[in-house]
């Protein structure tokens, strides 16, 4: 069992309720999961981090059971960028002006947006398992399109949904019991047999290919970086380096002070190797 003594809350934003949940003592941080995850991905780190810090874990907007994002031509509710206004707005209901904040796949490409939009609340970022979006498509070559394929897949109206809800554990066929823990798999399973779900992680794939690389373009061209230390993590037994090199270098032109190393782990870090993710947090937030 984890979230140990974590209380669950639902708090309501601008754009609608935000299911999370908030525990332990000290300073606080946000961690945003990835697809098709839920905040439960994170429970064996966060009661690791628990006796150091306050520790925030969300549904991202349009995952598990907080709000889908209505539906816009350009995708633009479900932006990295209304996203992350939607989590700042979160932590300062809960009296968090200022908070540390780690974001793993498509949780790092909000947690990204944040530390740029709103370098006045993050005061350090860890992004596991991430490049920009721009980046990602700038350099998508035919290993991309073999291996990442449903980034273009999840870009295109309708099909996607219709082709997952017709068979949700067929389509996720890699969620496991086993790996994820009891919990969090019956939660995540919950999540992608609900169609409007189901609309809103896809339209956050959309939103990447359809405005986010916009954002990232506008902040690259005007020299915006992120401000605040940095740390890139990645899982060695996933693709993020052996298709693009080295993360850190390509970070090193988004953000002023950037560090980072390799996790021993597939990609779902937070559930296959969680001691080494909650260390690596912890030494960085120490410094």
């Amino acid at each position: 069992m984890t979230f140990q003594e974590f209380e669950l809350r639902t708090i309501r934003v601008a754009g609608g309720d935000i299911r999370l949940r908030v525990g332990g003592e000290g300073p606080p941080v946000l961690l945003l999961h990835g697809h098709p995850r839920t905040h439960m991905t994170w429970g064996k780190v966060a009661d690791l981090l628990a006796p150091f810090f306050t520790v925030v874990c969300p549904d991202l907007p349009g995952f598990g059971e907080s709000y889908v994002p209505p539906d816009d031509p350009n995708s633009v509710h479900s932006s990295k960028e209304a996203k992350a206004s939607a989590l700042v707005e979160m932590m300062g209901l809960l009296g968090h002006a200022e908070f540390f904040l780690v974001g793993h796949d498509r949780g790092s490409l909000t947690a990204f947006r944040m530390a740029m939009n709103y370098p006045q609340a993050v005061r350090r970022l860890i992004l596991v398992d991430c490049l920009p979006v721009l980046e990602h498509l700038e350099r998508a070559d035919w290993e991309f399109a073999r291996d990442w394929y449903h980034w273009f897949f999840f870009a295109q109206p309708d099909k996607p949904e219709r082709v997952i809800s017709a068979d949700p554990e067929g389509w996720y066929d890699k969620l496991s019991p086993d790996l994820m823990g009891e919990e969090a798999y019956t939660d995540v399973l919950a999540a992608i047999h609900r169609p409007a779900t189901v609309h809103g992680m896809i339209e956050d794939y959309r939103a990447g290919l359809r405005i986010d690389h916009v954002h990232d373009r506008a902040d690259r061209d005007a020299g915006r970086r992120v401000s605040c230390p940095m740390l890139c993590l990645w899982s060695l037994r996933d693709d993020l380096e052996q298709i693009y090199g080295d993360p850190v270098a390509i970070w090193k032109n988004w953000a002023s002070d950037v560090s980072g190393f390799g996790i021993d782990s597939g990609h779902h870090v937070a559930e296959e190797n969680p001691d080494a993710l909650a260390s690596a947090i912890l030494d960085f937030l120490a410094r």
